[in-house]
């Protein structure tokens, strides 16, 4: 297996590093009180981002974006995972960047017109709503939230929550259930909801760890109370709902992986400086206690262990395809989730009280990351799946509950 990256990426990756480097860092210190703080400015170095043709990696030209094959995408993920803003300056956050994808792969020619053209180009936002307050997030096939047809209309009930950038969104793409009487899997559908649309409600911003959030970085609960929609507005096939989430998850849960290295380099950074510059007494700096040394080697090698094992589950995406990768995915889950809480808490622990603060990018990220051993599968469930997955060849067949 090769994993060197080719001279055009690594020029790529720098020209990404620098523009990160004059626009996005200097933006942080304006994101202290919110996220609202620093939209103005940020959407400037949007546009800025956009001249440069650094615009959008992972969708294609026509769209606007650079078409970046997946493992370019992942390596660029790790550059821009750096900042808090990475990913919204270069118009690939989540949601958007996910519903982009399903929609350029599932969308009718009337839907890429009407909503994918003018998300890849950042004039309108969106949201994803399959989380409910009532189902286990952990168990997609269980929902509450129904669809169901009357006419030329879809009729949606139900209750979700996290669903990340509801606040401010322009369309929603909602999980519902369209068959109740189909197989668990086929139960499901994706319906495209603009959030004008009378019976949509915007609830509230969830408060995560103390922070509210605004627009893209925010999570909200929303209420479909009789929402009627066209059926044009169904995204794929009726009952393939699940299907097209684990083509959105699967390949995402590489990119944030991809971006968590970022952050656990970002975090590292700051460690080894805070230990190099603070003194502990006269000409004695943190680092030299064995402790903070034990931190820093740990990290490292974790986070290097982390990074060869992603590059090997986008490798083995590549040449087999999601599915015969679902092993590897479990794995770089859980792990590079487990990486990226110790980096940060190490990182934290050397800054002492200053790690507490917003005066670094440190407590942004453990406020917003914790959930990253939560979201796109429950470690747990991850871990679960990899053990079946291991113990078929042993003979073992285990339900997926593990009973």
């Amino acid at each position: 297996m090769d994993f060197s990256t080719a001279p055009e990426l690594e020029d790529l990756l720098e020209r990404a590093s620098d523009f990160m480097d004059r626009e996005v860092y200097p933006l942080e210190s304006t994101m202290r009180e919110s996220f609202e703080e620093a939209l103005p400015l940020a959407n400037e170095a949007r546009e800025r981002c956009k001249s440069t043709g650094l615009w959008a990696p992972q969708m294609p030209s026509e769209y606007g974006g650079m078409g970046l094959a997946f493992l370019p995408h992942a390596h660029m993920s790790e550059v821009l995972g750096r900042s808090p803003l990475g990913h919204y300056i270069f118009g690939c956050q989540a949601p958007d960047a996910g519903n982009m994808e399903i929609l350029h792969k599932f969308g009718s020619e009337q839907q890429k017109e009407r909503w994918l053209r003018p998300l890849a180009s950042g004039q309108i936002r969106s949201c994803f709503s399959m989380t409910e307050p009532d189902r286990a997030g952990s168990n997609p096939t269980w929902l509450d939230t129904t669809a169901v047809r009357d006419g030329d209309d879809y009729v949606i009930n139900g209750r979700k929550w996290f669903t990340t950038g509801g606040h401010l969104a322009d369309v929603a793409i909602v999980m519902a259930v369209t068959n109740p009487d189909a197989a668990p899997h086929m139960r499901a559908s994706q319906i495209i909801v603009p959030t004008n649309s009378p019976g949509f409600h915007h609830i509230r911003r969830l408060s995560v760890m103390g922070e509210e959030g605004y627009g893209w970085s925010s999570h909200s609960e929303i209420a479909y109370q009789d929402c009627r929609v066209p059926v044009d507005n169904l995204l794929g096939q009726e009952g393939f709902g699940f299907t097209i989430a684990q083509e959105r998850l699967g390949p995402g849960r590489i990119h944030h992986c991809m971006r968590w290295l970022g952050i656990c380099e970002r975090a590292f950074d700051l460690m080894c400086d805070r230990a190099a510059r603070r003194m502990v007494s006269p000409n004695k700096p943190l680092g030299s206690r064995q402790a903070v040394q034990h931190w820093i080697a740990e990290s490292r090698a974790e986070i290097d262990a982390a990074r060869w094992m992603v590059y090997h589950a986008a490798w083995k995406i590549d040449r087999e395809g999601t599915r015969a990768a679902r092993s590897e995915i479990s794995s770089i889950k859980f792990f590079a989730a487990g990486v990226l809480q110790r980096v940060l808490d190490r990182a934290i622990q050397v800054h002492g009280a200053l790690g507490m603060t917003d005066d670094t990018p440190l407590a942004w990220f453990f406020r917003h990351e914790r959930a990253a051993r939560i979201y796109d599968g429950p470690d747990e469930v991850h871990k679960s799946a990899l053990a079946r997955a291991i113990l078929k060849n042993y003979g073992i067949e285990l339900g997926s509950q593990g009973s």
